[in-house]
């Protein structure tokens, strides 16, 4: 199974939870092979721009850049470039239905390393609301089952790096010591410098430089608008994370798929097959049990 590159940009982010990517996916027919490292650094400078620019108007606070600080948010930064480049390898030797069966086995290790590394109390209605989801998602896609050993070896990189970075970015909002917007700053610092690099040895940077068309006030505010979009997402995912848990935001980042399929269906046309009308359905089903069970824990806590 292999998916182009443009397609499997937005496949990509339409499983890790980010609608913005769509919204350049139309200048991908002038590009002679494609940008999806390149996108991500421009979202990254943008991130970091504007919460410098925050900083320095007097909105935000955090400290100064420092390489001890640096090394300790590091492991995140190595785990998102992790997920991203097994992400993307999956796709290419999996086909979507498989790689969401995947990612939904993914939030059940993630939900084991959230009680075994945090102590968090797993119920009965939150395994249940997990079966659900996994089991629509197998459903969907019985007729699109195939498996091959490359596929299988980078789909099991991909569970075990997403599982890394969003338990480690727990770890990281509890131990190093900086507000959410010096986190935002730091996590997008760290990006761009792992990820261009990337982009000049797969010659990214290049495609870049030579695609005339693409050189637009149209395609840059765009972009933009794209990294001030991934500020405020970073900004949420870092505070969903350390508030609530890596089980919740794995929730929530399974359920996110739902707007996403709605949203490309109402403005791209993007067809919806019975199969996912079908996952969505269940999706929500399991997104509202695990609700319920999140609800009644909380009020058994204040009875408590």
């Amino acid at each position: 199974m292999s998916i182009p590159g443009n397609q499997l940009f937005v496949h990509f982010y339409s499983l890790h939870g980010s609608l913005y990517p769509i919204v350049l996916y139309s200048y991908n027919h002038l590009i002679d092979g494609n940008l999806n490292i390149l996108l991500v650094v421009f979202q990254a400078v943008i991130a970091v721009m504007a919460v410098s620019f925050s900083k320095m108007v007097g909105w935000v606070e955090y400290p100064a850049f420092n390489i001890a600080t640096a090394k300790q948010w590091a492991p995140v930064n190595i785990m998102f470039c992790s997920m991203l480049f097994t992400g993307m390898a999956s796709l290419q030797h999996n086909s979507v239905p498989m790689v969401t069966i995947f990612k939904n086995i993914t939030n059940i290790g993630i939900c084991a390393g959230d009680f075994y590394f945090f102590g968090s109390k797993v119920e009965g209605l939150v395994i249940a609301a997990f079966g659900i989801m996994l089991s629509g998602a197998i459903f969907a896609a019985k007729n699109d089952v195939s498996i091959t050993f490359v596929g299988l070896f980078w789909m099991a990189m991909n569970c075990l790096a997403t599982a890394g970075y969003v338990l480690y970015m727990k770890f990281a909002t509890k131990t190093v010591k900086l507000t959410k917007f010096g986190m935002v700053y730091y996590n997008n610092v760290l990006c761009a410098v792992f990820l261009l690099p990337c982009t000049l040895m797969n010659g990214e940077f290049t495609t870049f430089l030579k695609t005339g068309d693409i050189h637009t006030a149209d395609y840059f505010w765009k972009n933009t608008f794209a990294g001030f979009i991934g500020f405020f997402l970073n900004f949420a995912s870092l505070t969903c994370v350390s508030t609530t848990g890596p089980t919740t935001y794995a929730i929530v980042g399974s359920l996110n798929k739902i707007p996403t399929a709605l949203l490309g269906w109402t403005l791209f046309d993007t067809e919806i097959t019975p199969q996912t009308w079908f996952f969505i359905g269940v999706s929500m089903s399991g997104g509202f049990l695990y609700s319920y069970a999140k609800i009644r824990e909380a009020k058994q806590a204040k009875k408590g």
